[in-house]
């Protein structure tokens, strides 16, 4: 390959002396043949040796660098131009190979002829802006290469892997319809139905009717006289794209939702037709730079006498060269130009998502297995239904009631064996992310991408787009230094989650993949004993529901997991919530998430664990066992695991076969991860030289907590929360559970018939642990209220199945969550001043009607969100739906609170 630094010259014949014609991509054009491979060399010799020559007097050039490419040899006069010696060698030429040294010829340009009269002005302004290209383009080369070696990746690799993610981004859609249309061809061809799983029999089942309906649906609001609302936005994309985006769409927000198989229809609604209008942006984009047919090309033709058919078609070349080139910013730059379409707006999402909605219901049914003895008529039934609810009072703001979209029980089923065939668009890329430059301008190479999910917040939208570049870099560069964190899947970690996920769960967190059975109606008159049994009834079908969330939770994750799976590596574009906190944008299967999702990834990229490094692992080992074992001393710690040397080797060795000592750990598949990396070190001869791929999680202690000490400047609350070293780590949480266990025990020794928390008290005092109360410690700086602490408590305590009645577990909790909050009042006094008068600032800006806002050290502009909302009634196919819209006025929320604390915090360290 040439290098850019080559010396221009003017390649001449030794018996003419001759010019060659300018080197342009259709001089340079191979035989029609597809080319394979072929060395640089003989690829270079073999184009050179095409080229037609003309006879012209000139000086002769210097020869090209002998190590680049071999002395050209040019034909005679007499020889009829030739593209290759013969038709093997053309077929052995690579295709990217020969655009490689396209780009590298260009750069040398063809000197002309001094005899020669200059080229017209409009030939030399041609000229010009072809120079300019090919500057440009060898300077992206140039950029891709660099971006390749900063990776650990050859140029060629980082390409192959960068079209695959284009396609991944773009194509998502159009390959699942493929598939459909595939699948139905194959039916009609072997007049019989394919083995496929169920969900994704039903999928084929649904898609046929719904893409006719929704065709139908095309050609009627296509009429000149048609009045419907949606009509405008309806044409824009083929029908069996709709139908596949509204499919996958309702059935991801089924599995996502609350458990009971239904999904609020403002919710379906706007998602659907959000995914609509950013398919049709992608279509469009890529109807731009298809490829076109010589018919095509031959009708453009007949119309390029016109300005603007010949600049219309000079973009349409442009973007579709630029494509070829995978040159995507270019391409988005040209594309955002010529798009002169505006945002359709929430109204269009819901009129757009509500019709389609509407057709899937009208189009989509089920029918049950069939019974043996039923000799009548097949029971096919609707798969889904529309139907209105009631908002409980105690939740009523706006409306009173509700539409939503309840499946079959046959579909709900079902749903948590779906992830598998749905279409995940944010999936994590297998290249590093673009890195970030602006609000929208990052991360995901097509996939729409915000440096801040605002969530609707205007004012947050716009003070962080109106910030300078250089005010945001730091946020940038911390973005996209997490985002530039090679990832990769533990596949041995994966293996055992397969297994035990296939064998019906109930190990290591994971949830049973079976329902609890319902209760029996007792054969009785009695009031009493109905009333238990219909307050047993209610819980087991809300313990149902939130095992089947779970279930789809855990599907979804795995079956990222195993797409992921054999991939060298992937990447995790981040971006910030209002607060400025970093999360990645891939939802499901990330380094954030649970025990899951934490065990079964690792870094990509591993390093020799060293002496420290080794140290640090039986450390983690010990933080991930937990149970009192993560508050000793680091060398504690270290103790443990070397303690437990005979566990750690059978937890590597015999996952489930073995004692199991890695289930007892409160985080267990992380613990896993660990035994196994752990146990291939020490039974190396060099344990130190190791490589090691798990990351070591460091965490604060209650952060709230230590911003409030900090704030303070309160030594006893630091010393709770380890703002002060120690010998070893202080555990807030046991030193409240501590207190609480103090005060229930002085209650637990008064008389139950004056006293009623006396026998509350009794009732749970053994069962007061660090764990019963952390989860409310930690949200008492968020604002958790008596409610929520009382439902925190009570979900710790149903866990441990104790009590089992449910009126003695409600009772319970209440004194409980009382007691915890007590507690916490008493030993962080400080804190609770700080957040009142925290508080009444926020009073006194939200009186005025002002957001809270700030600028974090770092340079980030944040607006709180936090503003009453109105109410905005649109009518749709299906129902009149009530939309949100944020209003002028600012409304308090203790999350102010919180905020302020940040922004305190903040004034406090860079004072």
């Amino acid at each position: 390959m040439l290098s850019a630094s080559a010396p221009t010259a003017a390649a001449v014949s030794p018996a003419t002396s001759s010019p060659l014609p300018a080197l342009t991509p259709q001089t340079l054009a191979p035989s029609p043949l597809m080319w394979r491979r072929l060395p640089a060399r003989r690829l270079a010799s073999a184009l050179l040796s095409s080229f037609p020559v003309t006879s012209a007097a000139a000086p002769r050039a210097p020869p090209l660098k002998r190590r680049l490419l071999p002395p050209p040899r040019f034909p005679s006069l007499q020889q009829e131009p030739r593209s290759f010696a013969s038709s093997a060698a053309a077929e052995v030429v690579s295709l990217e190979e020969a655009e490689e040294l396209h780009h590298a010829l260009e750069n040398f340009q063809v000197q002309p002829n001094q005899n020669q009269p200059p080229p017209p002005v409009e030939e030399q302004q041609a000229s010009g802006r072809d120079h300019r290209s090919r500057h440009r383009r060898n300077r992206r080369g140039q950029q891709a290469q660099v971006a390749a070696a900063e990776h650990g990746m050859t140029y060629h690799k980082y390409a192959s892997l960068r079209r695959r993610q284009i396609r991944v981004e773009t194509e998502a859609w159009e390959q699942a319809a493929k598939e459909y249309r595939e699948l139905l061809a194959d039916m009609c061809e072997q007049k019989l139905a394919p083995n496929l799983p169920y969900i994704k029999s039903l999928f084929l089942g649904w898609f046929e009717p719904l893409r006719d309906q929704i065709a139908a649906e095309q050609e009627l609001v296509a009429d000149r006289g048609s009045r419907a609302s949606h009509g405008p936005y309806f044409n824009m994309l083929p029908a069996d794209m709709m139908a596949v985006i509204t499919m996958h769409k309702l059935m991801g927000l089924l599995m996502t939702g609350s458990g009971d198989g239904s999904v609020r229809v403002i919710q379906a609604a706007c998602q659907i037709g959000e995914a609509i209008e950013h398919e049709v942006r992608i279509h469009r984009f890529l109807e731009k730079t298809r490829k076109k047919s010589n018919k095509e090309k031959e009708n453009e033709e007949e119309i390029c006498d016109s300005d603007i058919s010949k600049e219309q078609q000079r973009l349409r070349k442009k973007v579709t060269d630029l494509m070829k080139k995978q040159k995507l910013r270019q391409v988005r730059k040209i594309v955002k130009n010529q798009d002169d379409s505006r945002p359709w707006g929430q109204d269009a999402h819901a009129k757009v998502g509500s019709r389609l909605i509407e057709l899937f219901i009208e189009t989509a049914h089920i029918q049950p297995a069939a019974s043996q003895s039923s000799d009548g008529l097949p029971d096919i039934r609707p798969a889904f239904r529309h139907e209105m609810r009631t908002v409980p009072k105690e939740q009523q703001k706006l409306s009173r009631r509700y539409g939503v979209i309840k499946c079959d029980p046959l579909v709900r089923q079902g749903l948590d064996r779906t992830a598998k065939h749905m279409v995940i668009l944010y999936m994590p890329m297998l290249i590093p992310p673009i890195c970030w430059s602006g609000y929208d301008k990052g991360a995901h190479l097509f996939l729409p991408s915000y440096v801040m999910r605002t969530h609707g917040a205007r004012q947050q939208r716009e003070a962080v787009k109106r910030a300078p570049k250089e005010q945001l870099q730091s946020v940038f560069e911390a973005l996209n230094t997490l985002g530039s964190t090679k990832w990769r899947v533990n596949k041995r970690v994966l293996s055992i989650i397969d297994r035990i996920w296939s064998s019906g769960g109930r190990l290591a967190d994971l949830v049973d993949r079976a329902d609890v059975p319902l209760p029996q109606k007792p054969d009785t008159e009695d009031e009493t004993l109905l009333k238990k049994w219909r307050w047993h009834m209610r819980s087991v079908k809300k313990e149902n529901s939130e095992r089947h969330s779970q279930r789809c939770d855990i599907e979804l994750k795995l079956a990222v997991a195993r797409k992921m799976k054999d991939e060298e590596g992937f990447y995790y574009p981040h971006n910030l919530d209002f607060r400025g906190r970093a999360y990645p944008m891939h939802p499901y299967l990330n380094h954030l998430g649970s025990d899951l999702c934490r065990g079964v990834l690792e870094f990509a990229e591993g390093r020799p664990l060293g002496k420290s490094g080794l140290h640090w692992l039986k450390i983690h080992l010990a933080n991930l066992y937990a149970g009192g074992v993560d508050k000793l001393s680091y060398d504690g710690r270290i103790a443990f695991a070397e303690n437990h040397l005979e566990e750690i080797f059978d937890s590597a060795d015999r996952p489930l076969e073995g004692k199991r000592w890695w289930l007892g750990a409160e985080d267990p598949f992380q613990c896993l991860a660990v035994c196994m990396n752990l146990a291939e070190a020490l039974r190396s001869s060099s344990p130190e030289t190791t490589i090691s791929h798990i990351p070591v999680h460091q965490d604060g202690s209650c952060n709230g907590l230590q911003h409030y000490a900090a704030l303070g400047r309160d030594k006893l609350g630091a010393i709770a929360v380890n703002l002060v070293a120690g010998e070893k780590p202080a555990d807030v949480y046991s030193g409240i559970a501590t207190r609480v266990v103090e005060i229930m025990r002085r209650d637990s020794q008064k008389d139950p018939s004056t006293d009623p928390d006396a026998a509350h008290a009794r009732l749970i005092l053994d069962q007061v642990d660090r764990k019963l109360v952390k989860q409310t410690v930690m949200t008492s700086v968020y604002g958790v209220t008596y409610v929520g602490a009382r439902e925190q408590i009570k979900r710790r305590l149903k866990e441990r199945g104790v009590i089992a009645d449910d009126a003695e577990l409600f009772g319970a909790s209440c004194y409980a969550a009382k007691v915890t909050l007590t507690a916490l009042g008493e030993m962080f006094q400080a804190a609770r001043s700080i957040m009142n008068w925290l508080g009444d600032c926020a009073k006194v800006i939200a009186c005025e009607n002002e957001p809270v806002k700030w600028t974090t050290p770092l340079g980030l502009p944040v607006v709180q969100p936090y503003r009453k909302l109105g109410r905005h009634l649109i009518k749709t196919s299906l129902q009149v739906l009530t939309l949100q819209r944020e209003t002028d006025k600012v409304c308090f929320l203790w999350s102010n609170v919180f905020a302020l604390a940040h922004c305190s915090l903040a004034f406090f360290w860079v004072k």
